[in-house]
């Protein structure tokens, strides 16, 4: 299992590599005349990537498992489509700077209120006065983006 260090770095690249896509998904939305279609040429060549992740490092799946979830688990995958069709369409709008400052923002807020609530987390977690603080930071820095 992996250290913590490398799940942070990880995650760190992961966000950072949000703009890029983003940028690049709406270069291919503008060639395409389609934002949508841009949107769906992207988890196409996702899923190709992740097929050949899998054929390479040869893991299994638990049907039974997947049969036994619940049908609401499902709507991940709608989800990502609508997150990165957004993306699409609001970078240009607001340039990445903006689009991603609200991004993060709103999933901030999620985030506590999911561990707040104990919904879809692995630990509950209370909201608290240093949380509201770093969200009302997050949402001022969004401001001053906007501003400047």
């Amino acid at each position: 299992m992996m250290n913590k260090t490398l799940w942070i770095l990880l995650a760190f690249a992961a966000g950072a590599i949000l703009p890029i896509q983003a940028g690049l998904n709406t270069k291919l939305g503008k060639a395409g005349g389609s934002a949508v279609h841009a949107s769906m040429i992207s988890f196409v060549i996702g899923l190709v990537g992740l097929v050949l992740y899998l054929l390479i490092t040869q893991q299994n799946v638990s049907i039974s498992g997947l049969k036994a979830t619940p049908m609401y688990i499902w709507l991940g995958g709608l989800l990502g489509a609508f997150y990165v069709t957004v993306i699409v369409l609001a970078f240009p709008q607001l340039g990445p700077g903006l689009t991603f400052g609200l991004v993060v923002a709103g999933q901030m807020l999620i985030s506590i209120l999911l561990e707040h609530f104990n919904v879809l987390v692995a630990q509950q977690s209370s909201i608290n006065t240093y949380k509201i603080l770093g969200l009302m930071l997050i949402v001022v820095g969004v401001i001053i983006i906007k501003k400047y």
